[in-house]
Formats: structure tokens, C-alpha cells, sequence
């Protein structure tokens, strides 16, 4: 059986793999990447032995902090990274939610105080799946249906 890529390849730059399908969008947003002076390429719906379906992004000659990827991690907390030179994979990395979340999303409490003064919100994240994470200053938690991201 002959092989082939459903997305082509890319020299270098970050492929951003195992994405659920209904978080590619999402995932697209967060990274700002309908502003990236860089090749962006996507697939949707492709097909996935562990998945059934998933999603698929790369991302030419952009390597992402680790900020950014754990923006990923919230709403993809199961897509790897993969960094790509020269067409060769020289690291995969599997996406992990870190334990606090920094600067990255709104409190969706409107009384909260980093919503009324210059305050970086803080959670603390008590779920992976689904995510959930409790405000450092007001305690309130936050699920997945209400981030908004910076």
C-alpha cells in the first residue's frame, strides 16, 4: 500500500498534531496564527487509528514558548508537538496543562478583580478533562465553555 501525506510536509517549523477536530479553530485563534507572516497549513477530519478523526496544523518556521503551548493544552490537552529541521522530526512533545495558569485567560467573573483593575489573572487547574480552573483572587472556577483568552 502506497503512502502519502494528506498535508505536506514543511523544513521547518512546528507541526501541531492530534488535535481534536472540534478544537482546530480554537487552537488556530489562540495562536493568532490568521496573522502569521509564516506558511500555515491545516487539515480537518483527517483520519486517526486513536481518534477516529482529528486535526492537524503546521507551522513553518515558528517554534512556539511554552506560554503558547499551554494555551494548547487547554483546549487541546492531548495534541503533540512536533518540531520539525531540515524535514526531519528532532522532538515530539506531548502537551501537558501545567498546574497553574498564568496571564493567558480571563477570570469569566465579572466582580473578580482582575477584571476591574490591572491585575495578570491566576488559576490554579483542579481538571484536566474536562479543564477547570480556580481563580486565585475570587475562587470561582473557570471550565472550558468559558475561556477567553487574551
Amino acid at each position: 500500500m502506497e503512502k502519502h501525506l494528506q498535508v505536506s510536509a514543511i523544513k521547518d517549523g512546528t507541526v501541531i498534531d492530534h488535535i481534536p477536530t472540534k478544537a482546530l479553530f480554537k487552537v488556530i485563534k489562540i495562536l493568532k496564527l490568521e496573522k502569521c507572516s509564516q506558511m500555515v497549513t491545516f487539515g480537518n477530519n483527517l483520519d486517526s487509528k486513536a481518534m477516529g478523526a482529528k486535526a492537524i496544523i503546521k507551522v513553518a518556521n515558528r517554534f512556539f514558548a511554552d506560554e503558547e503551548v499551554n494555551k494548547i493544552a487547554l483546549v487541546a490537552p492531548n495534541a503533540k508537538l512536533n518540531t520539525i529541521r531540515d524535514y526531519e522530526v528532532i522532538e515530539k512533545r506531548v502537551v501537558e496543562t501545567p498546574k497553574e495558569i498564568v496571564g493567558i485567560v480571563h477570570c469569566f467573573n465579572p466582580k473578580c478583580i482582575t477584571n476591574a483593575e490591572n491585575i495578570t489573572t491566576r488559576f490554579e487547574v483542579i481538571s484536566n478533562k474536562p479543564i477547570a480552573m480556580k481563580c486565585f483572587y475570587c475562587e470561582k472556577i473557570t471550565n472550558e465553555k468559558e475561556l477567553v483568552f487574551y
